[in-house]
């Protein structure tokens, strides 16, 4: 099942420049004739606006831990799992990408599709808010995986707790279909296989990862 893929405006670009100190990049004159790109649809930022300010000011207070700040991935657990709400923002071009996550159990015992709570205790299979870095990959029992490590006190046991990407069944949009959710996790970040190696690819690591809600 092909994902859809969003683009949003340069409101989101001008914001984040401006953050930053990034300015727009315009393509390079070449010869020969041009070929004129399909409109992207024009649509809402993703993500509440207030959290992507929230996010951008975990960038700042971590930026000296991370490799790279071109890109940032946003957690946005205000929404159902049936939604897509986790979004990688492209700070240079302005773009941005939405896909499926699943949250932890620990956070949505009732499995109703929405997370209630996060938590950062061991054992406790629930999602962690706050500011991650993004490690190494790896394989283990669900496949290549990226590790993250969490840089604030709401998730800092998150290296601990072995709280990483990996792409899960349950996080298939075929649950939607069947169940109206996705299953859940132990607290990890779960996606689609389908959208796993865009994830990894995307959120290299040494970049940050903002999980929270409105």
């Amino acid at each position: 099942m092909m994902k859809r893929r969003h683009f949003i405006t340069a409101g989101l670009l001008s914001v984040t420049s401006a953050a930053y100190g990034l300015g727009s990049r315009s393509q390079a004159a070449s010869g020969g004739p041009k070929r004129i790109a399909a409109r992207p649809k024009i649509i809402t930022p993703a993500g509440p606006p207030s959290l992507i300010e929230r996010a951008k000011a975990a960038m700042a207070t971590h930026q000296s831990s991370l490799l790279h700040t071109d890109r940032i991935g946003i957690a946005d657990y205000s929404l159902h799992s049936a939604k897509e709400r986790f979004h990688i923002l492209d700070l240079a071009s302005g773009t941005s990408q939405s896909f499926l996550v699943a949250h932890g159990k620990g956070s949505d015992l009732r499995h109703t599709g929405w997370l209630q709570k996060f938590s950062n205790v061991p054992g406790s299979e629930a999602t962690s808010g706050g500011s991650y870095i993004t490690s190494e990959t790896y394989t283990g029992k669900h496949g290549t995986s990226r590790r993250l490590i969490g840089l604030d006190p709401s998730n800092d046991m998150a290296a601990a707790r072995a709280i990483v990407i990996h792409g899960a069944w349950y996080a298939e949009p075929e649950m939607i279909s069947a169940h109206g959710k996705l299953g859940r996790s132990q607290g990890c970040f779960a996606f689609s296989e389908n959208d796993l190696a865009t994830i990894l690819d995307r959120l290299g690591e040494g970049r940050l990862l903002y999980a929270d809600r409105v």
